[in-house]
């Protein structure tokens, strides 16, 4: 292609040991489009200041926003589309032009990683379900349950923060996607994940590994989903394996997820979804699918 090179990037804090760069720069790498991909360590105080340079161009194809920037960047775009109205959170900015302006557009794409990767490991309709942690990431977890067709979902939290405003928080999440959740203490979390189907942990890395030693069996068939994916395996994803039950290691939603980036950072220019989710496979060496 004869163009000038975009770039790309996921912002977040911590963010070495982030696999989106790995996932990205294969997929723009297979559809050849002209674009570079980094990681941009930045804090929740340095965001305002670097959406706000933003609206100067800068030949940007698109961001990936992960912690503890979802609700944080929210407030600092121009549009929002319907999913992060109703979520108060947001993973995904794109940039387009209106006159002479940029206007960057909030998105969430956590949704679409979160349902196609629990589609993927074989859960079906209406699961018995269970979120742990009550942030950004939870939001996401909460709409995609009402997706699958959840009548309901558990959230256990150490705690439920007030939400940041102009965000939404867990209850709020659930009221505005049709589902009813449920807040527990986190003294309960076992009692709930033993008798659920499907149970989401959108806890920080280790923070879930207390939980490990106090699983009392899972259901049969029953389906965690990790979403922290370094180090891996977690402690309770293998407390869970070694139950009998299926694991679903974060890597499989982030995967996913990337996909609908793509597809949003390229446009016209995405084709060949399965080339691209199997070359982004291969680059951080999970099975093609």
């Amino acid at each position: 292609m004869d163009r000038t090179r975009l770039r790309a990037a996921v912002l977040g804090h911590p963010i070495s040991h982030s696999k989106s760069p790995l996932l990205h720069q294969a997929a723009y790498d297979h559809l050849g489009y002209p674009c570079d991909y980094a990681a941009i360590d930045l804090t929740a105080a340095e965001a305002p200041a670097f959406a706000a340079s933003l609206h100067d161009g800068g030949g940007w194809a698109g961001l990936s926003v992960t912690m503890p920037l979802k609700a944080v960047m929210v407030g600092e775009m121009d549009r929002l589309d319907r999913r992060v109205q109703a979520l108060g959170v947001l993973n995904t900015v794109t940039f387009s032009r209106a006159g002479s302006g940029t206007v960057l557009t909030g998105h969430n794409t956590d949704v679409d990683g979160i349902v196609r990767a629990l589609r993927h490991a074989g859960v079906r309709e209406r699961p018995r379900a269970v979120v742990l942690g009550a942030g950004g990431t939870a939001c996401a977890a909460v709409a995609a349950l009402a997706e699958l067709g959840a009548a309901g979902v558990e959230v256990c939290a150490r705690r439920f923060p007030d939400p940041a405003p102009g965000t939404a928080g867990v209850h709020a999440a659930g009221e505005r996607t049709g589902i009813r959740v449920q807040s527990r203490h986190w003294e309960d979390a076992a009692q709930a994940c033993s008798k659920a189907d499907v149970v989401i942990s959108t806890l920080p890395p280790r923070a879930a590994d207390g939980l490990a030693g106090e699983l009392d069996g899972v259901v049969p068939g029953g389906v965690l989903l990790d979403v922290a994916y370094d180090p891996w395996p977690s402690r309770i994803a293998a407390a869970w394996s070694g139950a009998g039950g299926t694991v679903v290691a974060g890597v499989e939603m982030l995967l996913y997820q990337a996909v609908e980036q793509v597809r949003l950072f390229t446009g016209d220019a995405f084709h060949d979804e399965a080339g691209v989710t199997n070359a982004m496979c291969d680059a951080v060496g999970i099975p093609r699918r």
